[in-house]
């Protein structure tokens, strides 16, 4: 049979088919991003390329592998890290706003035996995720007022939110890397005025409550700096009478004199007056 093979081209043709799909079925290739389950009879017999951090690239054992043709199935996991959207959701916070909230998660398969037994296909993974996220968000934005998303303890919630999803994740094999809210919205129409007016309201109570405290403040400054005066005056009064006197008359001709005429526009101020006045004894000495 084997010298009448060059003799017969079809014989030939049909050969080289069948060593092809036996070559074809027996040879694999698995790519650098992508980790293989080898499974055989709905038994997992081995995994080729798994997940390991910080491994370099080229040395991971992908490649050309191996299997018994026909028995041997290969289900490719990408390595990869991958993301999963959630769908808009409105979320109520401590201060009774109602947000509209878009958020996404990523995340990375770095068990596949796990994630094979749990979940059969990576796709399925996302899809079980997704609706954990939004579980999670509406828990951490539950417990914390709107402005906390405009303010450093975001990052905080944050960590939170990625905390819970990966006790999760590690059911199927996957590993939480990153969480965050693309936006955080008041619903538009009457519920946004209406924050929009509480949230007014709110800022000018605050501004109110500020502006009595420093009123108060600086009535305890005045009265306390007033005490403080009148203390001077009386310390300077024991000590020299006649020039407690002497400066008080001072202050008052200034008063009387210069700051008056000022006010009145004219510069200076004209008084006639006896010279035998007690007002302007001052002025005729000791």
């Amino acid at each position: 049979m084997m010298e009448r093979l060059p003799r017969n081209p079809i014989a030939m043709a049909f050969a080289a088919i069948i060593a092809l799909v036996l070559i074809g079925s027996t040879l694999a290739v698995v790519p650098e991003t992508k980790q293989a389950v080898i499974v055989r009879f709905g038994t997992i017999r081995s995994i080729i390329n798994p997940y390991r951090p910080g491994q370099a690239f080229g040395h991971t054992g992908a490649g050309l592998i191996a299997r018994i043709p026909f028995f041997d199935q290969i289900v490719l996991i990408d390595k990869r890290i991958q993301s999963v959207d959630m769908e808009r959701q409105q979320v109520l916070s401590t201060d009774q706003l109602r947000l509209q909230v878009d958020a996404f998660a990523r995340y990375r398969i770095v068990d596949p035996l796990r994630m094979y037994v749990s979940a059969r296909d990576e796709d399925a993974v996302g899809e079980r995720l997704k609706p954990i996220l939004g579980s999670a968000l509406r828990n951490e934005l539950g417990r914390r007022p709107f402005a906390a998303l405009l303010s450093p303890e975001r990052g905080e919630m944050m960590q939170n939110i990625k905390t819970a999803l990966d006790r999760v994740a590690k059911q199927y094999g996957a590993q939480i890397v990153d969480v965050r809210i693309k936006r955080a919205d008041l619903p538009e129409g009457t519920p946004l005025e209406s924050a929009y007016q509480r949230m007014r309201t709110a800022r000018e109570q605050e501004a109110r409550t500020i502006r009595a405290e420093g009123l108060k403040q600086a009535q305890i400054i005045r009265a306390e700096a007033d005490a403080q005066a009148a203390k001077t005056y009386a310390d300077a009064f024991g000590k020299d009478a006649d020039f407690y006197e002497f400066y008080r008359a001072m202050q008052s001709y200034k008063t009387t004199f210069i700051d008056n005429g000022k006010q009145s526009g004219m510069g200076t101020s004209t008084i006639v007056l006896s010279p035998n006045n007690r007002y302007l004894k001052e002025f005729m000495g000791r």
